[in-house]
């Protein structure tokens, strides 16, 4: 969790055109320890505050019939590939924002801008994941009236970013075929509250040993209702099944 690794100390400060920057408090008094009943207490009202303020956000994608999808994966998964092929071949019938969370950099920012969507960044700094106070803070800088789909990357971690609602309606989790088959259960908690997992580079598997069955098996272990499609954006392998479903649960948003 999030208070494990300390990152709470740091404020994100989020600006339009993907500048920001972040600072930290320099706390001299003891933090409690993870085993004592003040920070579980603490623990649980920070989580229950996000959930307040994802509760908003939803309000809002709902009032303006905006899809939101929160994109979870380790680092180097695929993410923001897949965003790209799905901006280039979706932007002539869906209009596609994305808000960006990285630690550092607006790279990914400036290569779904230059795919075609709209796109804010927000730079974390120590923060693992993003939270809905984040979110809610980007959204002023985006045009949901005229959005029918909102992605949103999160940072690239399998741990924290599955504790923080953030508003969205669907959860969907890339495991890259480079992670290797065991990772769903390594990291249960992130493949439990998948609404759709996506075996990334599949085109790869058999260089990397990758077993996707067995992926598959655990994925379902923990979660019987995910929705599972093994694709590769760069080779387009797939590809039309990612675009199928979210054309079909845009339909039903």
């Amino acid at each position: 969790m999030c208070k494990d690794c300390g990152c709470s100390l740091t404020h994100e400060h989020t600006h339009k055109d993907g500048h920001s920057h972040t600072h930290s408090h320099n706390h001299t008094h003891d933090h409690p320890t993870l085993n004592e009943p003040k920070s579980v207490e603490v623990i649980t009202k920070i989580l229950s505050q996000n959930d307040h303020e994802a509760g908003h956000n939803r309000e809002h994608f709902n009032e303006n019939k905006v899809l939101c999808l929160n994109l979870m994966s380790s680092p180097g998964s695929g993410k923001t590939t897949l965003l790209e092929s799905t901006i280039k071949a979706l932007k002539a019938e869906l209009n596609i924002a994305v808000i960006e969370g990285d630690l550092e950099t607006e790279n990914d920012a400036k290569r779904v801008i230059e795919a075609g969507a709209n796109a804010y960044q927000i730079t974390t700094g120590q923060s693992c994941h993003l939270d809905a106070f984040m979110v809610h803070k980007a959204l002023h800088h985006l045009n949901l009236a005229d959005t029918d789909l909102l992605f949103i990357e999160n940072v690239g971690n399998l741990v924290c970013p599955a504790s923080y609602d953030l508003g969205q309606h669907i959860n969907v989790v890339l495991l890259s075929v480079t992670e290797g088959s065991d990772k769903p259960a390594k990291y249960p908690v992130m493949f439990k509250k998948a609404d759709l997992v996506i075996i990334s580079k599949a085109d790869l598997a058999s260089l990397f040993d990758f077993d996707i069955n067995e992926a598959i098996k655990e994925c379902k272990k923990l979660n019987p209702k995910v929705e599972i499609i093994a694709l590769d954006a760069k080779n387009g392998t797939n590809l039309e099944l990612w675009f199928k479903y979210l054309k079909l649960k845009k339909e039903l948003n």
